[in-house]
């Protein structure tokens, strides 16, 4: 498995994660809305002057695989960032493959290196294999709010995270 970060010629790709994303959503019963992203808003929110957001693919046998998408927040409080996860999607025939475990762990690292707080994110509570999942890495549920969990995964010490 190879993470990678997405460049400018990813735009397409992320585009298409994005729908299967989607799709898996409306799937669990978690989204029923329409798309409103474009691959020319994509270019320019993520690979303009200021990025608002990041992309890590998992590659397998140069095939991508899965996808997050995930931005930095900053809280005044701590002086310190966090990362927020707002995508992880791996395609369903390669799930349970490492995929997702090894996004996280990039994140983590990324996490560590610019000395964020926390890992936080929402996931469906419909989406039993993905609370699975969560639970498998450390994280926990601080507050659901109907069929929303509201993730976080803390560390004191960053380096346990990425020996996952």
């Amino acid at each position: 498995m190879h993470i990678r970060t997405a460049t400018p010629a990813d735009t397409h790709l992320i585009y298409q994660f994005i729908q299967h994303k989607a799709e898996f959503d409306r799937s669990v019963g978690a989204y029923q809305g329409t798309i409103q992203t474009s691959e020319a808003k994509i270019q320019s929110t993520i690979f303009g002057p200021t990025p608002f957001a990041y992309v890590l693919f998992a590659d397998q046998q140069d095939q991508p695989v899965g996808f997050a998408l995930y931005g930095f927040r900053y809280s005044s409080f701590a002086g310190q960032p966090s990362i927020w996860l707002d995508d992880l999607y791996i395609a369903a025939k390669d799930r349970s493959q490492g995929a997702g475990t090894a996004l996280m762990q990039h994140l983590a690292q990324i996490a560590s290196s610019h000395n964020c707080t926390h890992i936080a994110w929402t996931a469906d509570a419909r989406n039993h294999r993905g609370l699975q999942f969560y639970y498998r890495l450390g994280a926990e549920i601080i507050k659901q709010d109907r069929n929303r969990c509201y993730w976080q995964w803390m560390f004191a010490d960053c380096e346990s995270l990425t020996s996952l």
